[in-house]
């Protein structure tokens, strides 16, 4: 894949996932990460399943560089300082005021950098009543009222991945490539602030239009009511998905692969509004229906009436299956010291061409000599 942002220079002084899930995304793009970490221990997430390349840190540090730096140590934040001189974007994700007391506050930076793009992530803004309070994934969910559409409605508990986290650093990506995008004709830096609760509240916007266009609060079934999507277990304890949305056809596609043409004349489902209306009796009606048989005989027959289904996929079968393992989404490369390294690719492909070539994600300061040795000629050619 053409390296869309080889040009670009990234610091990172981020811990867990917002911050280098952010610049994650800049470096599958192309872009020179340099992963900033403290020494000895290096980001926390390293740390989470003993050693210091826990599979949590492993996720969202693919294809950057470590070096280790204390910038309360003179020698280190020069280093520091040279890395910024030389950078297109800074990206952190502290508590407001903590970077500045490591010297990487933004007007600092910008001093010595005025081009520079500088991203700030915090968990509920940089001013405010919430300003210093600490946040997490699971706050930003439930803060944003995004939790509550994935909570069980009886027996409430947190369930799923870190979605807060991940988004958040999406939209951090995605508003350093507009900044990129204008300094390219302005030729001026910028200061970009995001929070968690801002962007999963952005995130969670079909929920908020439904508030206040037709004033309904949203549950954790009112999408998948409307959209007519289901979830069944089969005879081999495997489930399938059907989202069979509006169209008519994918209903009677429905109907006809599990053999319950009859329910056309039941006026519960005989309309879409009333299936709608009447979801739970429709559950009840197919789920012994679907333990008659296996995942892969619905599939099928699915597939022959033309139903949009899937399986509904563990881990460990996902990238197994035909159409995954033909898009070649699943990639391995090798680190010297730690072994193979098995990822996802990133989802682009520019001109016809994916990218399959991931680094592993470094060790810590894995990178010191090399960068060090960079800065040191470039400080020697000005």
């Amino acid at each position: 894949m053409v390296k869309i942002l080889k040009n670009i220079r990234v610091i990172e002084m981020g811990t867990y996932i917002t911050g280098p899930a952010a610049s994650m995304h800049l470096a599958d793009l192309g872009a020179d990460v340099i992963k900033v970490e403290r020494p000895g221990s290096g980001d926390p997430f390293r740390a989470f399943k003993g050693g210091l390349y826990s599979p949590h840190y492993q996720t969202y540090n693919r294809n950057k560089r470590s070096i280790a730096l204390d910038t309360k140590l003179s020698d280190d934040l020069a280093t520091f300082h040279d890395l910024i001189a030389s950078a297109d974007v800074f990206i952190q994700n502290f508590r407001p005021g903590v970077a500045e007391k490591l010297g990487a506050g933004g007007e600092d930076l910008r001093k010595i950098n005025p081009t520079l793009i500088y991203c700030a992530i915090s968990g509920f803004g940089k001013s405010g009543p919430y300003r210093d309070r600490p946040a997490y994934d699971t706050v930003a969910q439930a803060a944003s009222g995004y939790l509550r559409l994935l909570t069980p409605p009886k027996n409430p508990r947190v369930i799923g991945p870190a979605i807060a986290d991940a988004v958040t650093g999406q939209y951090a990506a995605m508003g350093i490539m507009a900044a990129l995008v204008e300094r390219g004709v302005s030729g001026k830096g910028r200061r970009l602030d995001i929070s968690m609760l801002e962007a999963m509240a952005h995130f969670n916007l079909d929920s908020f239009t439904h508030h206040y266009s037709a004033g309904e609060v949203m549950g954790p079934l009112s999408r998948p009511v409307v959209s007519q999507s289901y979830t069944f277990e089969c005879s081999d304890g495997k489930w399938v998905a059907i989202h069979m949305s509006s169209p008519t056809k994918f209903w009677e596609g429905f109907l006809s692969a599990t053999g319950q043409e009859a329910l056309k004349e039941d006026p519960r489902f005989a309309e879409r509004l009333e299936r709608i209306k009447h979801q739970d009796e429709m559950i009840e009606i197919l789920t012994p229906i679907f333990k008659a048989e296996t995942r892969d005989t619905w599939c099928a027959r699915f597939e022959a009436a033309e139903v949009p289904h899937s399986p509904a996929y563990d881990a460990d079968e996902a990238l197994e299956d035909p159409q995954a393992k033909h898009l070649r989404i699943a990639v391995t490369s090798e680190h010297a010291e730690m072994g193979s390294f098995t990822t996802v690719r990133p989802p682009y492909s520019f001109d016809d061409t994916p990218e399959y070539e991931v680094l592993p994600p470094p060790t810590l300061d894995e990178h010191g000599d090399e960068i060090r040795a960079e800065l040191n000629s470039a400080r020697k050619a000005s």
